[in-house]
């Protein structure tokens, strides 16, 4: 039993660290290959595509789609990679070259411009390495369980640098607890790998956030988004099932359809350069001020339809910040109709990462988690972290009302 517990306390350091590694590694990797697609030197994606000339602008996504496409195509073909959850709940085996196979291939796409998320790499990448770690430990299926679910969150917080938000993800979001030892280990895991990986993905933004004297019209905003941000979410959810495919995609014709979806998107971002990506390119420019009304309304169309294409033709990546930057496109959307109808002057980033929040408690199901992670993301002044918290948990709750409504007109029905 004392070698058990030295052993798991032992472990819990070990995963920070190495999901820290994680993260920094797939960020170095995620800016190698934007660096390369759309050559430039120095800045974020949004400078280089903006810079980068039409010809590579709307080439490059679709080369990128093309390689990406053939290592999948290799990859399935040889063996299946499991998915982490199904690992965690040991339906499957711990494949580990796989997953950090298709975790690379995963950064590759998105560095090339696939409009999807980036966040599941460092998950797969930082479990697998966890697993490899403490492999040979006297730990219980209960232990592993806790402490892969931790890489995979702490792998998130690391490339994020959101030590709480990774903690919540794992033990709310993966595990489903609020058990004091899952979140001890969520919190030093996540801490530990956020810290690790700082020196790559610390990028402090400073931004303008309205008045504390605000805060009443901007609670008022929260509730009057919500049911906004639940029909958001609901159709994104919506649209992100309908592109999934039902099986794995393991034929040649993945590699011309991922690069023809790659064409899609660079042919989109000749006219907004914010598209390719996972999303952090948009939330810069909605978060500066900058977006138009027309510009915001075409991402809030656009987004996800790309990252449905993407899924679609056989990609893999994350649906999280698609999901937060078409949120935060919703809430743009929102404010700059309402400023441009009436004499009230809303914060655009404050109400837009409103949006972000209450939309990713939908696609992701978890409230507090979206509201922590969204602000996190952005570390506005602390009030503002109740009204994205009024908006997630409304949110989510009328999405609770709706499900319980048509589960009860489908009983009476039957």
């Amino acid at each position: 039993m004392i070698r058990r517990h030295l052993e798991f306390g032992s472990a819990i350091i070990i995963v920070g660290l190495v999901a820290g590694a994680a993260g920094a590694a797939t960020t170095l990797f995620l800016h190698a290959v934007e660096h390369l697609t759309y050559h430039y030197s120095f800045g974020s994606l949004l400078v280089g595509v903006t810079e980068s000339s039409p010809a590579r602008r709307a080439l490059g996504p679709m080369f990128g789609g093309a390689l990406a496409g053939c290592g999948w195509w290799w990859l399935r073909r040889r063996t299946r990679v499991p998915q982490l959850i199904d690992v965690m709940t040991r339906r499957e085996q711990m494949g580990r070259l796989p997953l950090i196979t298709d975790a690379a291939l995963q950064i590759f796409v998105v560095g090339s411009g696939a409009s999807l998320g980036r966040e599941g790499a460092p998950r797969q990448f930082a479990a697998a390495l966890g697993d490899f770690g403490t492999s040979r430990w006297c730990l219980t299926a209960q232990d592993r369980q806790i402490l892969l679910a931790c890489a995979a969150g702490a792998g998130l917080g690391a490339v994020y640098s959101v030590p709480v938000g990774g903690a919540l993800f794992a033990a709310r979001v993966l595990l489903g607890t609020w058990q004091p030892r899952v979140l001890g280990t969520a919190l030093i895991t996540s801490a530990l790998a956020v810290a690790v990986a700082a020196p790559v993905t610390h990028d402090a933004t400073q931004l303008v956030w309205p008045d504390r004297r605000l805060s009443y019209l901007m609670a008022a905003s929260a509730l009057a988004l919500s049911p906004v941000a639940l029909g958001v979410g609901l159709a994104f959810n919506r649209l992100m099932a309908l592109a999934h495919r039902a099986a794995v995609t393991t034929s040649w014709r993945l590699i011309p359809e991922i690069a023809a979806a790659g064409l899609v998107t660079g042919m989109c971002s000749l006219w907004w350069p914010g598209l390719p990506g996972n999303g952090k390119s948009i939330l810069t420019v909605i978060l500066s001020g900058e977006p138009t009304l027309a510009a915001a309304a075409v991402i809030l169309v656009l987004k996800p339809l790309l990252t449905a294409v993407f899924l679609r033709a056989g990609a893999v990546g994350g649906m999280l910040t698609p999901a937060l930057a078409t949120g935060a496109a919703m809430g743009s959307v929102v404010t700059l109709t309402i400023n441009a109808w009436t004499d009230m002057t809303l914060s655009v980033p404050a109400v837009a990462l409103m949006g972000a929040a209450g939309v990713v408690a939908i696609t992701q199901r978890a409230p507090l988690w979206a509201a922590v992670f969204v602000w996190e993301l952005a570390r506005p002044p602390w009030w503002l972290f109740l009204t994205f918290l009024v908006v997630a948990v409304v949110a989510h709750r009328l999405s609770i009302l709706i499900t319980r409504r048509r589960n009860q007109l489908a009983a009476d029905v039957a």
